[in-house]
């Protein structure tokens, strides 16, 4: 219960000063992002692009990965009104535009703020998406089951230039600490029952991606299964931060794990607002006291932000 009491507080302490914390948490994104190109120090030839969320796009040599691509942005009314969310080929095709030849697609899981965009995105780019039976599932309903792989825990996959795993792992448990929403596989059997709510978390992954001599690892969603991560230290850590206060003792665990250089804060902005709207954050996600949360783990970790839609790092002549 004192868990519990503890969430209530700080949603109240966020309602009473909502507006002040949006401030803070534009100019923390300022300050992060300004810096990014610096902090990263990616090797020649790799750029990598912040599409909002928890999706990225990494580029070497002309070849691209995606990972949890979001751009169909669903309302949250449309949530509430359970009806049919389908990506948006026009969004996809504005906000991903084609960029190198794209060798694969990868989820973490399968909830519709990571995987709505991917069938789209892999029809256009004639790519496979790679994660769990969920994302299978989902990619058959658009008779798309050829350009799905299941995953194996820890298999290393090469696609081009990129050396990729999936690492069990498991989503934040956001509702107050006790449940994650949406849980369970994703089961629909026609695309007329594909709601919001219809994309099920599925199973959870990190993945591991090495390049040019360089490794990232990318999170979706604030929790782990310490025992799993077993290559370390990563370069860079992209680190899902909402949900991270229903996570105990998260950031110790996981920085301690994945011992990381750079730690790039995603999954922070307001995943119901329109792209090209003004940047908006989620609900009590507080990413002002993001450097100062990793800074008391250990000051070698250096945090960043990117800026939304804005390659970091130069592309390979």
């Amino acid at each position: 219960m004192s868990g519990l009491a503890s969430h209530f507080a700080s949603l109240g302490r966020f309602i009473a000063t909502h507006e002040q914390r949006a401030v803070a948490d534009a100019a923390a994104l300022d300050e992060l992002s300004g810096a990014a190109a610096q902090t990263l120090d990616l090797p020649p030839g790799v750029q990598l692009e912040w599409l909002g969320v928890a999706g990225y796009r990494l580029t070497f040599e002309r070849q691209t990965l995606y990972l949890d691509p979001y751009v169909s942005r669903v309302t949250l009314r449309e949530v509430f009104r359970r009806r049919r969310a389908l990506g948006d080929d026009a969004a996809v095709q504005r906000w991903l535009p084609h960029a190198g030849d794209a060798v694969g697609v990868l989820v973490g899981h399968t909830h519709f703020d990571h995987a709505i965009d991917v069938p789209a995105l892999c029809r256009r780019e004639r790519c496979k998406a790679y994660g769990s039976r969920s994302l299978a599932n989902l990619m058959a309903l658009y008779g798309m089951r050829e350009q799905a792989v299941v995953v194996d825990a820890h298999e290393p996959i090469e696609l081009g230039p990129f050396t990729v795993k999936f690492v069990p792992s498991v989503h934040s448990k956001l509702v107050l600490g006790y449940a994650v929403p949406c849980d369970g596989e994703l089961s629909c059997e026609h695309l007329d029952a594909l709601s919001p709510g219809a994309y099920r978390c599925g199973q959870v992954f990190g993945i591991r991606i090495e390049v040019a001599g360089a490794s990232f690892y990318h999170q979706g969603s604030a929790d782990l299964l310490d025992d799993e991560i077993d290559d370390r230290p990563v370069d860079v850590f992209l680190a899902g931060i909402a949900g991270r206060r229903f996570t105990e003792n998260y950031w110790s665990r996981v920085l301690r794990a994945l011992q990381p250089r750079v730690v790039v804060a995603s999954h922070f902005d307001d995943f119901f607002r329109p792209l090209g709207s003004p940047q908006g954050f989620s609900l009590n996600v507080n990413l002002a006291a993001f450097p100062e949360e990793i800074a008391q783990v250990g000051r070698d970790f250096q945090p960043a932000a990117l800026p939304a839609f804005v390659p970091v790092g130069a592309a390979a002549e």
